[in-house]
């Protein structure tokens, strides 16, 4: 997956002390990552506006308050040029890009052969990808008209959710559209005429380290983390690191002129991630297909509150798929007196929930009206196909 990390941090696999003889050089590079970094609103979107008190994230965000990302480059590989890839696009430079064509121009975050690229392709196959150095600027060019969507993880079987997008989804006015599913199968990648064996070390992205952590503890080789899988791939065969193996897509390995020594060396067979599409404009929904619904909201604090919420649903046969609680960050904390000697404190959360019906159904309008009658907070995050296909 394309997701952001820490920076480049060196761990070995077991108790013992284990060099790489490439730690040094991968610690200057630190990535060059420089990682490819509402209007009409429908009349059942008329609920996102009931905030009795302040949420966080509620004002969108605008360009010139993005930090620039710091750009680190690469020296010039010895094996291949890749100049001819397109450069990754940041929140802080968006405004000085333009779109070129007709074609449906598609943000991801990472730079060419990530696992968002591809999910980008699966969705719109005739697309012009264009990526993106964080999840921050992929949002912002869909705001500012550069790209037409984005395509942004949200979560994985195994890893979980990818928090950093939720709370972006309510700090952004974009529209969730449509979601894809996509099968991750990890790779192990090393410079031509190089065997597994002869490797020291191994780089990725820290859930793809531990996605495969039953295979690169047979192997016997230090991880080193980076911000992203297709990043890992290009550092190898621009800096020829023949010691140093990565874990990525086999679509990798074909940009970047590696050889696969290993394929599906993940811990679980199952390994799918869940992506959403975004847009400017929201879906019009209908009922000739299964629809997910996908809301945030708050709640007062009392008994049974959150049972209230989620029986809205039952009672009128609605099915929940995902169900998570993201603490409020402006306002973390709320004081309930609920003893005789003095009060307590919680935390007050944000709740986003997706439920399989379509707005344009009597049953989910009527859901989240009565929802909305103990809902400090509601706003309907998007409408769109179910993706039935992974």
């Amino acid at each position: 997956m394309a997701l952001k990390a820490a920076p480049i941090v060196c761990g070995c696999n077991s108790k013992k002390s284990t060099t790489c003889p490439q730690i040094g050089v991968l610690y200057s590079l630190h990535m060059q990552s420089t990682f490819l970094n509402s209007r009409s609103q429908r009349k059942w979107e008329c609920l996102s506006h009931r905030a009795i008190t302040p949420v966080e994230g509620e004002i969108p965000s605008t360009p010139a308050a993005v930090e620039g990302a710091t750009e680190v480059s690469l020296a010039v590989g010895f094996h291949h040029d890749f100049n001819y890839l397109p450069k990754p696009l940041s929140a802080s430079k968006a405004i000085s890009s333009s779109s070129h064509g007709s074609k449906v121009r598609v943000a991801y975050q990472g730079i060419p052969g990530a696992y968002s690229e591809a999910a980008a392709l699966k969705a719109y196959p005739k697309c012009e990808t264009v990526p993106c150095d964080q999840f921050e600027a992929a949002f912002t060019a869909v705001e500012l008209w550069l790209v037409d969507k984005a395509v942004l993880p949200i979560e994985n079987s195994v890893g979980g959710s990818i928090h950093r997008n939720y709370d972006l989804l309510l700090r952004h006015r974009l529209h969730i559209v449509g979601e894809v599913r996509l099968v991750v199968n990890h790779s192990l990648l090393g410079l031509p005429g190089v065997r597994k064996e002869e490797l020291k070390c191994v780089l990725s992205h820290p859930q793809a380290l531990d996605q495969c952590e039953m295979y690169l503890n047979k192997l016997g080789v230090t991880r080193v983390s980076t911000d992203d899988t297709a990043g890992a791939a290009q550092i190898i065969a621009s800096e020829g690191f023949r010691e140093t193996g990565a874990i990525a897509s086999s679509r990798a390995a074909e940009i970047y002129g590696l050889n696969v020594l290993s394929e599906r060396i993940q811990d679980h067979s199952d390994n799918i991630t869940r992506f959403l599409i975004l847009a400017r404009e929201p879906t019009i929904p209908g009922t000739d297909r299964p629809y997910k619904t996908s809301i945030v909201f708050t709640l007062d604090e009392g008994p049974g509150v959150l049972f209230k919420a989620l029986t809205v649903f039952a009672l009128r046969g609605i099915d929940l798929s995902k169900i998570e609680s993201r603490p409020q960050k402006r306002r973390p904390l709320r004081v309930v007196d609920d003893s005789n000697r003095g009060s307590a404190t919680y935390f007050d959360y944000l709740f986003y929930i997706d439920f399989e019906a379509s707005m344009a159904e009597p049953r989910a309008q009527y859901a989240l009206g009565h929802l909305q009658e103990f809902a400090r907070f509601l706003r309907v995050l998007g409408c769109y196909p179910v993706d039935i296909d992974p």
